[in-house]
């Protein structure tokens, strides 16, 4: 609980490619920002892959509890998902989650995120990616913050 920062990792169900087009993205994004403004969480950085979501969110407040905003956010976007495109489950049970003790750690993380797709060869730069991002600042900011750390 706290002004902790946090990666986390979702899977989706049986790691199908869930994350492939832009309406899908937007409404587990509009999910994502839900949860986080009741549990007082900034995404400081997302990216969605085929098949699993990558997150850098910070607490906002003394009593925001990561744990549930993971609950809530599988919960809202899994259920929305359903509801939209098909009946079967969105996320895997379970997912990961690291608490960020260190600004460095913090910029490694984001770095790790904003290069995720192009270590998997779907871009050949992270601006070219369509669903990567920050709910904070903008995504050329976030490039050049992760930039910097080079």
């Amino acid at each position: 609980m706290g002004t902790h920062r946090y990666s986390i990792r979702f899977c989706t169900f049986e790691r199908k490619q869930r994350f492939v087009k832009q309406d899908v993205v937007d409404l587990t994004l509009r999910q994502f920002l839900r949860a986080a403004a009741e549990e007082r969480f900034e995404i400081l950085a997302y990216c969605f892959m085929p098949d699993h979501v990558h997150l850098l969110i910070q607490g906002a407040s003394d009593d925001s509890d990561c744990t549930r905003f993971i609950f809530r956010a599988k919960q809202y976007s899994g259920f929305y998902y359903s509801r939209q495109y098909e009946k079967e489950k969105l996320w895997q049970r379970y997912c990961f989650e690291r608490v960020l003790r260190s600004d460095e750690a913090t910029l490694v993380v984001a770095r790790y995120i904003v290069a995720n797709p192009v270590r998997a060869g779907l871009v050949s730069q992270p601006a070219d990616y369509p669903f990567v991002g920050s709910c904070v600042v903008a995504l050329r900011e976030l490039l050049e913050a992760v930039a910097e750390t080079r």
